[in-house]
């Protein structure tokens, strides 16, 4: 099957997840805003910012450790298992998509003060086309698609910086007062209705199986995004509330263009409707591209049919999910109230940001030696509670209705998992793990640590060498009783014996005339008794932990971790090598704690192919 591939720089996603934020939030909204806030409106943007904190550092973390197409889906199932994956992908998906469509026929908005009174017609036309575009953007390359968001995203800044560096010296100060003059109860309850101004920060997730070097690139790339974002958001809004008069604000649908008319006149008016064109291009570009991904993700679970899982082979992109996700996005232009169901798609929006914090805090909890983010979310697990308790307060001011709408949103996800996908789906996920630590179980699956540790491979572009398919082939095992070394070795000898086809006691002979000459106890906690066999070609690893410690002799640390290594006198160099690979991999910070802890034998066998070591093409 044919794979993603990985070509987007910090640029490109730095470019999806600004030209995601900066739309309706910016050119619409604020206007909305300021008639229940006033002044104020500026803090309610702060404020807003600061609530998107958990989730996006959540998201970084998991990003980071899961760096696979469908984001939020992604690490939901992995998490809390696939019925609430099931819920969680398709409200994405339909979340994205969605706000995405309504971005584009906001277009309208703009445009009519450039070209004339247009129709809704055309309106819903205009907003068509550019779907279709972005649709063949999107097929012909991720890339191409990353550079054109990159164009408009410039552009777009470099407007916004020029009306803000040339509208600051303009303001008059007695605007702002009174500030706050409907009470914090209004700064508060407006923060909730922007809230969603910057959902599009943690799209990039959904695409970061297309990021290069994911490990550096996403931390970079989102908190800059927010950074940016929010400074763009104050100063523009803070400009906008200096230049203008109260009714002014409220009476409009273009305030930041009325407010540039101000100062630069009308010219000042136009780039402004030129730069709200712009972000809802963006959006609908950026929205196209993460939406599409869920539909892939989910099919690759068999959540949905495999037919959404079909990537091209010649363009390395999801040819069936971008057409169905473009499809949904024409149906929804062309057909429904795109404003009243933009408000089910942000309900949807802070449920799926409280499930990426409870997402976090279930990973961890797990334990999983393989799951291992290059970022870690500070402040685990207060961060978390604090921000999936805010969301959670936040649903209750986006009203009765589409509460209601979701609760069906869900109960159809659950109705399509019992119908289709339960059947077809046999993962593991952190979930069972969290419960194996309080329970005893004598069903334990491997599935989910194999999964990130594959994952951590693609990631960190590990490259197999002869090393890792011997460890992915060896005998490893727990010794659970005290044994001295005479005991380790006849276990030792037991199973190499019968895949070195030679008697169990001669293997016992040769590790202990090998122990005489001396002792393979070569440093705190680790021993790695090896011996010569007779033949060619031969060589075999078996590796043993024992977590109440093997005594090798007196004046020895108590071993609880043993690497045995047999082979021919032609693997000589192979030999040595091994006892290198072995040195690098025991010097790797905490490796011992994480020995000790691991749950069972996959989790060791995970701990070995995992740990940073050089790697050697020859071995």
């Amino acid at each position: 099957m044919a794979t993603l591939k990985r070509s987007l720089g910090v640029l490109d996603v730095f470019a999806i997840s600004t030209g995601s934020m900066i739309s309706s939030g910016l050119f619409i909204l604020p206007a909305l805003a300021y008639g229940k806030a006033g002044p104020a409106v500026i803090l309610s943007y702060l404020f807003a910012a600061i609530l998107v904190v958990p989730a996006m550092l959540s998201k970084i973390e998991l990003a980071t450790a899961m760096p696979k197409s469908g984001g939020a889906y992604f690490y939901i199932y992995r998490s809390l298992g696939p019925l609430f994956g099931t819920f969680s992908g398709l409200a994405a998906w339909f979340s994205l998509a969605l706000k995405s469509a309504f971005a584009l026929v906001g277009i309208g908005i703009f445009i009519g003060p450039l070209v004339g009174t247009v129709s809704p017609i055309t309106i819903k036309l205009i907003a068509i086309g550019c779907t279709i575009l972005f649709t063949i953007l999107n097929l012909l390359s991720v890339r191409e698609s990353g550079r054109f968001q990159i164009f408009l995203v410039a552009g777009l800044l470099a407007i916004l910086l020029f009306y803000i560096g040339s509208g600051i010296e303009r303001v008059s100060v007695e605007r702002y007062t009174p500030f706050n003059p409907f009470g914090w109860l209004s700064v508060f309850s407006v923060t909730g209705m922007i809230f969603v101004s910057f959902g599009g920060l943690t799209k990039i997730a959904s695409v970061a199986e297309e990021i290069k070097n994911p490990v550096k690139t996403i931390p970079r790339a989102m908190i800059t995004s927010f950074v940016v974002v929010t400074l763009l958001y104050i100063f523009t809004i803070f400009v906008t509330v200096g230049l203008l008069d109260r009714v002014e604000i409220g009476d409009s649908f273009t305030p930041i263009s009325d407010a540039a008319a101000k100062v630069t006149g009308s010219g000042g008016f136009y780039v402004l409707l030129v730069a709200a064109m712009l972000a809802f291009i963006t959006t609908g570009n950026a929205g196209l591209l993460a939406a599409s991904r869920n539909p892939l993700a989910m099919a690759r679970d068999n959540l949905l049919p495999a037919i959404f899982s079909k990537v091209s082979v010649k363009l390395k992109t999801p040819i069936v999910s971008i057409a169905v996700t473009s499809g949904f996005m024409v149906l929804c232009i062309g057909l429904l109230d795109l404003e009243h169901l933009v408000k089910v798609a942000s309900t949807m929006k802070l449920l799926l940001f409280a499930f990426v914090n409870i997402s976090v805090i279930f990973m961890r909890e797990s334990k999983i030696v393989s799951y291992r983010p290059s970022y870690k979310a500070p402040l685990y697990p207060w961060l978390q509670i604090a921000g999936s308790a805010a969301y959670l307060l936040l649903l209750i001011d986006m009203g009765a209705l589409p509460l209601i709408i979701t609760f069906g949103f869900f109960s159809l996800s659950i109705i399509w998992y019992f119908i289709y996908s339960k059947s077809r789906n046999y993962r593991d996920y952190a979930l069972i793990r969290v419960v194996e630590r309080v329970m005893s179980s004598a069903i334990r699956s491997s599935n989910l640590s194999d999964e990130l540790r594959d994952i951590l491979v693609e990631r960190d572009e590990i490259v197999e060498d002869r090393f890792d398919k011997m460890i992915k082939a060896a005998e490893i095992f727990d010794i659970s009783e005290h044994v001295d070394r005479d005991g380790l070795f006849r276990e030792l000898s037991e199973k190499l014996s019968p895949r070195c086809e030679i008697p169990a006691q001669e293997l016992v002979d040769l590790l202990n005339a090998r122990e005489a000459e001396s002792t393979t106890a070569l440093q705190t906690g680790l021993a790695i008794p090896h011996i010569v066999v007779e033949g060619l070609g031969r060589f075999d690893i078996a590796v043993a932990r024992s977590k109440s410690g093997i005594n090798f002799g007196d004046n020895l640390h108590p071993v609880h971790i043993v690497f045995a290594l047999t082979g021919s006198k032609d693997e000589r160099n192979f030999h040595l090598q091994c006892l290198v690979a072995i040195a690098q991999i025991v010097q790797n910070s905490d490796f011992l704690k994480n020995w000790r802890k691991a749950r069972d034998i996959e989790e060791l066998r995970n701990l070995i192919l995992l740990a940073e070591r050089i790697r050697r093409a020859a071995l």
